[in-house]
């Protein structure tokens, strides 16, 4: 026998047993971004590289060390990668198609992302993103609006607990300033610096502020606070920011070692926080910011960005974790024929799919005696045993419960089975 093929590394399947918190997170999702006013963008899975080196920034890890990237067939000269996020397709198709000049634009989306990262619980190298950007508006209120439909996702997923942190970046100008500072700061301590920092110190010193090496915890809380030097506009707007949101309701957390590991954040940046441990350091269940700059920098006229992105896989370990998703619904029928009446009995099987639409049914496959079937339909989790014994007759039996079968015609059955579903729903 040969050897089995198994899955890449980092790459995970998904199991029909998990695939009732998958679609009740998506369907959740889904409702409320519709009710926020958004509308559906689907962009590709592979994109030119210079889009994500210019947009996320060539000296983030993102670009540096974790995308899948390859030559073009067609042209060796051009470099394609897997996205590793969502946000610079929706500016790139929103600018290709004229959705974004002189005009405001809500989008979401959903799908896989890819980065060759290292594998941890939560964390894999192929993983799905749902998200939600916003264009052409300045002001703190998209912020607000934008966080307050995460806030209610929360509540309506169940996980109310879960906390918000808030920082502001401040404008790249105000920012080039307190990066010297930085660089100044964190130089005069090179040696109680891990490599990761090093690196950095140089090339993307506020990513410094954003380490989860515990061992450089103080090294940290004694650096510049970016708020000390925020510009005057960015100030105002972080305070109108939290009056609006103290006005909803909604409790956050001021973190000014916020930073987030994307280049083109400016101004407002948050994350939600799960207070689930066994997510370890993956415990950011969603995170986002204002990008006003994103735009102009990938060819467009100066316009204004919000959005957000969630990790579906770590909301769906959540979900699971907690028992917030009830348990799929067993099948209705599980469907056999008598070996001699197979071509009437699957003729009947699908009237009865026709006639009662919301019916859940397995037809028996594979043959097989009677008895073999019912061992079947035992096996299936199904409610009731379907067996058409002829076109004059049909015999149904609980497959959960200890009684005698019912032996039925056809008409019989129908109505049986439609006041099965009647109860039901």
């Amino acid at each position: 026998m040969a050897n089995l093929i198994k899955s890449a590394k980092g790459m995970n399947d998904l199991l029909p047993e998990d695939m009732v918190y998958w679609h009740t997170l998506e369907t959740t999702v889904r409702h409320l971004f519709t009710r926020y006013g958004f509308n559906e963008i689907r962009t590709p899975i592979v994109e030119a590289t210079e889009l994500f080196s210019r947009a996320v920034g060539e000296v983030t890890d993102i670009v540096e060390k974790e995308m899948y990237t390859f030559n073009d067939r067609d042209n060796e000269k051009a470099s394609l990668s897997l996205r590793p996020e969502g946000t610079a397709g929706c500016v790139r198709a929103g600018l290709e198609h004229g959705l974004l000049y002189n005009q405001q634009q809500r989008f979401w989306y959903s799908g896989p992302m890819f980065r060759h990262e290292r594998q941890q619980k939560g964390r894999y190298r192929q993983f799905t993103q749902m998200g939600a950007e916003a264009f052409g508006m300045v002001g703190p209120d998209i912020d607000a609006d934008i966080i307050a439909m995460t806030a209610r996702l929360w509540q309506e997923l169940g996980l109310s607990d879960n906390r918000l942190e808030l920082n502001s970046l401040g404008t790249p100008q105000s920012r080039q300033a307190y990066r010297a500072l930085l660089v100044d700061y964190f130089s005069a301590y090179t040696d109680q610096l891990d490599e990761d920092s090093k690196r950095r110190l140089h090339t993307n010193p506020l990513r410094i502020l954003d380490t989860k090496n515990p061992a450089m915890k103080a090294l940290v809380a004694g650096a510049p606070s970016l708020h000390e030097h925020l510009d005057t506009e960015s100030a105002e707007h972080f305070a109108q920011l939290q009056a609006l949101l103290t006005a909803m309701g909604i409790e956050f957390v001021i973190n000014p070692r916020l930073v987030r590991g994307l280049d083109y954040y400016s101004r407002t940046v948050f994350e939600w926080i799960t207070p689930d441990a066994d997510l370890g350091s993956q415990s950011t269940i969603c995170a986002g910011g204002r990008y006003d700059g994103l735009v102009e920098q990938l060819g467009g006229a100066p316009t204004a960005g919000f959005g957000f992105a969630m990790g579906v896989e770590r909301l769906v370990h959540i979900l699971k974790n907690r028992a917030l998703v009830p348990a799929a619904k067993p099948m209705d029928i599980y469907f056999m024929v008598d070996p001699t009446q197979v071509v009437a009995g699957m003729a009947f099987a699908e009237q009865l799919r026709s006639a009662l639409p919301t019916l859940t049914m397995i037809m028996n496959g594979g043959g097989g005696s009677l008895k073999a079937q019912l061992k079947r339909a035992d096996k299936s989790g199904a409610t009731f045993g379907l067996t058409f014994d002829n076109p004059q007759q049909l015999t149904l039996k609980s497959l959960r419960e200890r009684s005698e079968p019912v032996v039925l015609t056809p008409e019989a059955a129908l109505t049986q089975l439609s006041s099965h579903l009647t109860q039901k729903a």
